[in-house]
């Protein structure tokens, strides 16, 4: 006897639908059943031919926990996660204080969340300036990656010059690692962005010229071209625009280690938007043109993507006035729980097979970060990850209906078809009818299979 089966189920894989059903045994899928299956549990959920995904994994989120708790926390995050269908993300090193640079802030950033998260969760490790020495003791913790800022950030988090990022991959090539980069050339940037400020000019539109598609493509093909040298696997964060997506394309046929992820809001939104509606809708690299954001779906659907993830990025209402100009309010855009019914939604406007979304929001990061032989897969074996959507519910996303701390996002007032509607975590239901029913503490930390 199974503990669980969800029956009658459309069962959507990285490769093909079909009707089925799924049944677990503990924490681990049991067997893949057909739909009408007799089989017996101790618990029967009736999908009533809703889509099963397995659970989904966000592989670039900031919880900024612990440090900056007011901007999000990991409670509030990882059930807003998984009212969103998500049942892994990897968080990300910096809005944390401090920073995930080392193995003692790894462990106390562990011990700090592991009775916070409702789901399961991986860290990024940093690579900044002054710790190239202790990357190799972050890969002994199991971070999944390694994050760097090729373009201007925070004090406390320094971006990389090209030769500390050669020499990084360079040690980060002797265990396999993945050195992942936001790309945007610095140079360019602390340019354009002090001779704007200095001129009194910080508008809207002085924010999107600060940060022009020149300066992204020319870090891109920088990166390219040291992982072509080096042989080390690098992985290309939050793509904007075709001409990037492009240049990644180019380099993967010429056999360069390279992966990439692109977010909602670059493929959903666009200039209009920001210039319009204002800092809600500021992000880094910046939202582009109508055009572009509509052309860069043909590299979603020919797999030079990888991934779609979120790269929610919160903070508190405050930090989002625009009185001392476009460059002074925060820059990011929450997401992490109205990613897979905006995506599922824009699928299924186009006509593609929500297939598209299993690869890109499952499979494939599991396999980027190191975590594929447990998830991102309906295989018997795998943990029991799965979530429900139902393709015939319409919905508006609302203010009320966000399990963040800070309840806002660029996403509110979005319409769309297909919802989440229950998930699973391990076996177990952790959101159903669009309430959390999981409990804290019940996510487990995840390390980078070796």
């Amino acid at each position: 006897m199974f503990d669980l089966i969800i029956k009658n189920a459309n069962i959507v894989t990285a490769e093909r639908m079909f009707s089925g059903s799924v049944a677990v045994s503990g924490e681990k899928i049991g067997a893949l059943l057909p739909a009408d299956t007799t089989e017996l549990a101790h618990s029967v959920i009736d999908a009533d031919h809703a889509f099963l995904f397995p659970g989904l994994i966000d592989a670039h989120v900031h919880f900024n926990d612990p440090g900056f708790e007011w901007r999000e926390d990991f409670s509030h995050a990882t059930q807003a996660a998984a009212l969103g269908g998500i049942t892994t993300v990897v968080d990300m090193p910096l809005q944390n204080e401090p920073a995930l640079t080392d193995q003692t802030i790894f462990e106390r950033k562990h011990q700090l969340l592991k009775k916070k998260a409702y789901i399961d969760y991986a860290f990024w490790g940093g690579m900044i300036n002054d710790n190239l020495d202790k990357l190799r003791e972050l890969n002994e913790c199991g971070v999944t990656s390694f994050k760097s800022f090729l373009a201007p950030v925070s004090n406390d988090y320094t971006s990389l010059d090209y030769g500390r990022v050669r020499k990084g991959l360079e040690i980060i090539k002797e265990f396999n690692g993945l050195a992942g980069f936001h790309c945007e050339d610095f140079g360019i940037i602390s340019y354009n962005e002090t001779t704007a400020v200095r001129k009194g000019k910080t508008s809207r539109e002085d924010y999107l010229q600060a940060r022009p598609v020149v300066a992204e493509l020319i870090a891109v093909q920088s990166i390219i071209e040291l992982s072509r040298e080096i042989g080390t696997r690098v992985h290309i964060c939050h793509v904007s625009h075709p001409l990037v997506a492009e240049a990644i394309k180019r380099a993967k046929y010429e056999g360069v280690p390279i992966t990439a992820e692109t977010c909602p809001h670059y493929l959903v939104f666009n200039t209009k938007q920001f210039l319009e509606k204002g800092m809600y809708f500021k992000c880094a690299p910046p939202l582009r043109s109508k055009e572009a954001s509509e052309s860069l779906w043909d590299y979603v659907k020919d797999g030079t993507l990888d991934l779609i993830a979120s790269d929610h990025s919160p903070c508190a209402p405050k930090e989002k006035s625009e009185t001392e100009g476009s460059f002074k309010a925060w820059g990011g855009i929450s997401g992490v729980q109205t990613s897979l019914q905006v995506m599922f939604h824009e699928i299924k406007k186009r006509g593609w097979s929500p297939t598209i979304l299993s690869r890109m929001m499952s499979r494939n990061p599991a396999e980027v970060f190191g975590i594929s032989k447990r998830k991102g897969e309906l295989t018997p074996g795998y943990d029991a990850d799965f979530v429900l959507v139902d393709p015939k519910i319409e919905w508006e996303i609302k203010e009320d209906q966000l399990a963040y701390l800070n309840k806002q996002s660029a996403f509110i007032g979005y319409k769309g078809v297909g919802l989440p509607i229950c998930t699973i975590l391990r076996g177990q239901v952790i959101t159903e009818n669009r309430t959390v029913v999981g409990k804290s503490g019940e996510g487990k930390l995840l390390r980078r299979e070796r």
